[in-house]
């Protein structure tokens, strides 16, 4: 799996995980593990599109919106990025 892939993906499936907590039995020790994660993942998924050769300025800038921005990242790449390359 490409690594900007699971990268995103983690970043929205740990958002989901926060937000259900939040709205749901918010338990501390869930928000103080899911919640770095999630940074992690938001920090990642903008370094390695700032590092893609193939990333335009607007790919880049796309990158930075939280939540979506990896997966907006992924789609303006192509599949070849996304690790589809078949």
């Amino acid at each position: 799996m490409n690594p900007l892939k699971a990268a995103a993906t983690a970043e929205v499936v740990s958002l989901v995980i926060l937000f259900t907590n939040l709205f749901t039995v918010h338990w501390p020790a869930v928000s103080s593990l899911i919640g770095p994660t999630h940074g992690c993942c938001y920090l990642l998924v903008v370094i390695l599109t700032a590092r893609t050769t193939q990333a335009s300025t607007n790919t880049k800038l796309l990158a930075l919106i939280p939540a979506i921005g990896g997966l907006l990242a992924l789609r303006r790449l192509g599949p070849v990025a996304a690790g589809n390359d078949q």
